[in-house]
């Protein structure tokens, strides 16, 4: 029997990879969870094991191709009807060394409670319309979207409750919460948007009337940032606030122990250091250890704290996440940065490697950068940025004094974190950096 072998769910917020490698030949008989092809998704690179057991009758796909979950991948020939299977999401997620998060974020929103009776559009209507219950009269009417589709709804802004359904019985669709998302516009609730009109979009110039011009395709990596950071601006009010630190004696600190850490594997720079201090900062302010969930007009605030550190490579820009910042000595923070960046920079990084951060860190010192704005990596609510530390005369005492002092940008999202709480995180950390007996004190 002929079945055709679909690219699988590689996970909730993942719709579509590159094909880098088509690891198999028409004619080859494949065995279950054997290696097809290999992909580039936004988050890593991984190969996509068979579910099937068979001989391979013809590649749909081949190299550069972008494939989205659901299309076709292989025909196989099954040697055997009653050839084992293994559920899509599990053989991707192992193939990858990636786990299922456990707590890094809340129960999604309980579906709706099914009865023997199917789902009708009729029915659905009415279930809408339908008074609540008592007591429960400032509850919305259910919705029928799964897990994943509540996710991108709240990532983009959208309020769930105004999709119309296009599936069976009215329920939501992916698709379904990117119309509303194009109708709409940034923000999700139609203010300033002509309903049905999507947002215009200006065309390019033809750019070869003024020279000569080369074209080049966005790898994976690139096109994520590009959505992902566009998405953020259109939908996250910015502020940032700009600050210096003195972290003179964060240098002497780290002139004095960068041996200990060379022994260890790692690299004392100045980030992992900020890495701890900014750990126990968020400890002391909740509300930038944060997620905003709109559909529940909510707060959520993370008792663990994951902190992604920004990697530049040559695919694109990747976060990887340091988890447990706070349970881990700086000697230990400064060898697992160097470890993660040199999976990042070689293409090895897992995808649960790059899930879980509550806050972001990214460090442009090194390439001699001062202030500059950075922007949120949703649903986190704040990033930090660092740029190059240098010697300044401040003045002391009535005399100037030589301190290296270190740029600091904070932005934050300003739905949840205001201003003035982002001013005390900034002055926490940069009273940390001047004085660090003060987390050895708790203060």
């Amino acid at each position: 029997m002929a079945t055709q072998f679909k690219l699988p769910d590689l996970g909730e917020d993942i719709e579509e990879a590159e094909v880098l490698k088509v690891l198999v030949s028409e004619g080859d008989t494949i065995a279950l969870e054997q290696p097809v092809i290999e992909v580039e998704t936004d988050k890593a690179i991984f190969e996509v094991p068979s579910e099937v057991v068979g001989r391979i009758t013809k590649i749909h796909v081949r190299e550069d191709d972008t494939v989205e979950v659901g299309d076709v991948l292989l025909t196989v020939e099954e040697v055997a009807e009653t050839a084992e299977r293994v559920p899509a999401p599990a053989a991707a997620a192992e193939s990858a060394g990636a786990k299922a998060p456990t707590s890094a974020a809340p129960a999604p929103p309980a579906e709706p409670q099914r009865s023997d009776e199917p789902a009708t559009p009729e029915r659905v209507a009415a279930a809408a319309a339908a008074p609540p219950p008592d007591g429960q009269q400032d509850q919305q009417a259910p919705v029928f979207a799964s897990p994943s589709v509540r996710q991108l709804a709240r990532e983009i802004g959208i309020d769930i409750h105004a999709v119309p359904g296009s599936g069976p019985g009215g329920r939501i669709s992916l698709d379904d919460v990117k119309a509303r998302a194009r109708r709409t516009g940034p923000g999700g609730d139609g203010a300033g948007a002509m309903p049905g009109v999507p947002p215009v979009v200006a065309p390019l110039p033809d750019f070869s009337a003024f020279g000569d011009t080369e074209r080049e395709r966005m790898g994976g990596v690139r096109r994520a940032t590009a959505q992902a950071m566009a998405q953020s601006w259109a939908t996250i009010p910015h502020v940032t606030l700009f600050a210096k630190a003195d972290v003179t004696a964060l240098e002497e600190f780290r002139q004095t122990y960068r041996r200990r850490a060379e022994a260890a594997g790692g690299k004392l720079t100045l980030a992992p250091i900020l890495l701890k201090i900014v750990a126990a900062a968020l400890q002391a302010h909740p509300k930038l250890n944060a997620s905003v969930d709109m559909e529940r007009r909510e707060a959520v605030y993370k008792r663990y704290y994951h902190i992604g550190v920004a990697v530049d490579t040559d695919r694109g820009l990747l976060v990887p996440v340091i988890r447990d910042v706070h349970q881990k000595s700086i000697i230990e923070l400064s060898a697992e940065m160097v470890q993660v960046a040199e999976k990042a920079r070689e293409g090895k990084l897992a995808l649960d490697e790059m899930r879980g951060a509550t806050f972001t860190i990214s460090n442009l010192g090194g390439l001699g950068t001062g202030f500059f704005t950075p922007i949120i990596n949703p649903p986190e609510v704040a990033v930090l940025g660092l740029g190059r530390a240098e010697m300044e005369p401040v003045y002391i005492d009535d005399e100037f004094q030589p301190r290296m002092r270190m740029p600091l940008s904070l932005s934050h999202d300003h739905r949840l974190v205001d201003g003035a709480d982002g001013a005390r995180f900034m002055r926490w950390i940069i009273q940390a950096c001047s004085d660090p007996l003060l987390l050895a004190l708790g203060g």
